[in-house]
């Protein structure tokens, strides 16, 4: 009996080593492409600490997106050349498609409150804060790494293009810490 049991647990081992040679595990499925933006957004937000920008539509996010910062992401940004991108409630206040980066739309940051917080410490606000793509002189497709912009928020060329062709002139933005 001992010998027909070791018999059976032998051919079962060696079924189950044929079957993993002979059997590969099956790839996984190719990411499903995300529908395409249909009409424009409302609302985008932004949070810093995530690396994270969502587009939203009628209060539902639409996308999500991987996002780099300012060179010194942490707080709010408080003056020029702090490397900080700006926290609170802005709007987008004009597009530039002869940017520096690829496609750009403008904050309306500084506010005034952010004028009068620089001016009472006898520094520049800052300004010029964009969602952008990578700088024009990087190929398509590719990404730099990391937290590089001046204060800015960047996506990759093919996001901002199609962010680009969802955000109007006047959608509100959220930048969280």
């Amino acid at each position: 009996m001992r010998r027909l049991f070791a018999l059976l647990l032998l051919t079962a081992a060696l079924g189950l080593a044929l079957a993993a040679a002979w059997m590969q595990p099956m790839p996984p499925a190719p990411p499903v492409p995300p529908q395409p933006i249909i009409g424009q957004i409302d609302h985008i937000l932004i949070e810093k600490s995530a690396r994270r920008m969502q587009l939203f539509q009628n209060g539902q996010p639409v996308r999500s997106y991987r996002i780099a910062l300012g060179f010194s992401p942490a707080g709010d940004k408080t003056r020029q050349g702090d490397g900080r991108t700006p926290e609170g409630h802005f709007r987008i206040d004009r597009r530039n498609a002869a940017s520096a980066y690829h496609l750009s739309l403008g904050l309306d940051y500084p506010h005034p409150a952010d004028r009068a917080r620089a001016a009472a410490s006898g520094t520049d606000p800052g300004g010029d804060i964009f969602i952008h793509g990578q700088p024009n002189a990087l190929p398509d497709g590719f990404r730099a790494k990391g937290d590089w912009t001046a204060g800015c928020i960047a996506v990759t060329n093919a996001e901002m293009r199609e962010i680009w062709a969802a955000t109007p002139t006047g959608t509100t933005v959220e930048i969280r810490p």
